[in-house]
């Protein structure tokens, strides 16, 4: 079987032998290996990303997508724009840092350039963010943190950095100093929450989160949100007005009758993406995309969370290019492009 390469140059780092390799005649090695970062287990980025992974793996023989679950997004588009893998989550936030050289960014000279050469393949909702609590533990409101053992996001990512914002924003409550931050990965503080050494879980994810649903099925559980006379004040309209944030609402009774709250939760939204080098294939970069999407429509009756994840949502809250590849597969499933995504 005959291999595409990736890139002009190599994009996978470490792989240039197995690469040349796989294009000699009669040569052992039939796909060309394709590394993907995404956040953990339990999160939305993880179940579409694997998703994605699993439908061009079993569609298209001449590729083969590996799943990195480890670090934080902020390393996962560094190394995506440097050619070292091939696909990783973003998001209109993360690129709107690394272009302006901003919070994760601030020392990284060479990160305006490197945002340069991302380009999107599809964007999806990534959900709300939900900020989970036990019932039992008397913890009603934002406010209750102080003191309290805390999860944020995995130190150093675009998911710390907003809640650490949003709890600062509500409460005037201070990461490190007024409550702790629990440094953990994704699938760590999951485990960690379930076990009960968290007071406040914070993970951004479509609802209902498997991780939450389980424990929801033998605890009660009470998610926290902004209070409603704090929707307009600066520092939320802040938050909620970067590019790709919103407002957004987790509805009472999601989680079942183990979910405490009586009224819906006003939280923040975010849209996330995959993204890739300016250089992978074109080729390549469309027969994902297609292949993808004629996944989802078949698979979306067994898989209701992946009812918010369309070619029209592809395109949502855009700030850079699409891919020309994606471009081309989009068009052809009839999506309207926006000029930010023509480049």
């Amino acid at each position: 079987m005959t291999t595409t390469n990736l890139t002009r140059r190599s994009i996978m780092a470490g792989t240039t032998a197995l690469a040349a390799a796989s294009m000699l005649p009669g040569s052992a090695f039939a796909q060309t290996l394709l590394r993907m970062s995404t956040l953990g287990p339990g999160t939305s980025p993880n179940l579409v990303m694997t998703t994605f992974a699993n439908i061009i793996n079993a569609d298209l023989d001449d590729y083969e997508i590996q799943i990195n679950a480890t670090g934080a997004a902020t390393r996962h588009v560094l190394e995506v724009a440097m050619g070292r893998t091939a696909f990783c989550m973003s998001s209109p936030a993360l690129h709107a840092l690394m272009s302006n050289q901003r919070a994760m960014f601030e020392t990284i000279e060479q990160a305006p350039e490197l945002a340069t050469r991302l380009r999107t393949v599809l964007n999806f909702p990534m959900g709300v963010y939900h900020i989970a609590a036990y019932a039992s533990s008397g913890i009603t409101s934002m406010a209750d943190a102080a003191g309290k053992r805390v999860f944020l996001g995995p130190p150093g990512g675009a998911a710390y950095s907003t809640m650490s914002r949003l709890f600062e924003a509500v409460t005037g409550l201070v990461a490190g100093e007024d409550y702790e931050a629990v440094q953990l990965g994704w699938d760590a503080a999951a485990a960690s929450f379930q076990d009960g050494n968290l007071d406040i879980y914070c993970n951004p994810t479509n609802a209902p989160s498997p991780v939450l649903t389980q424990i929801a099925v033998t605890n009660e559980i009470r998610f926290l949100g902004i209070p409603a006379d704090q929707l307009e004040s600066e520092g939320i309209q802040a938050l909620a007005g970067r590019p790709g944030f919103g407002l957004g609402t987790l509805p009472a009774g999601i989680y079942g009758d183990n979910q405490v709250n009586e009224e819906d939760t006003t939280t923040l939204r975010v849209t996330v993406g995959i993204v890739t080098n300016d250089e992978a294939d074109e080729e390549m970069v469309y027969e994902m995309t297609r292949s993808f999407f004629n996944g989802v429509a078949e698979m979306r009756e067994g898989a209701p969370w992946l009812a918010a994840v369309t070619p029209e949502g592809a395109v949502r809250d855009l700030n850079m290019p699409l891919h020309p590849g994606a471009l081309r597969a989009l068009e052809e499933l009839g999506v309207t492009i926006p000029d930010v995504g023509r480049g």
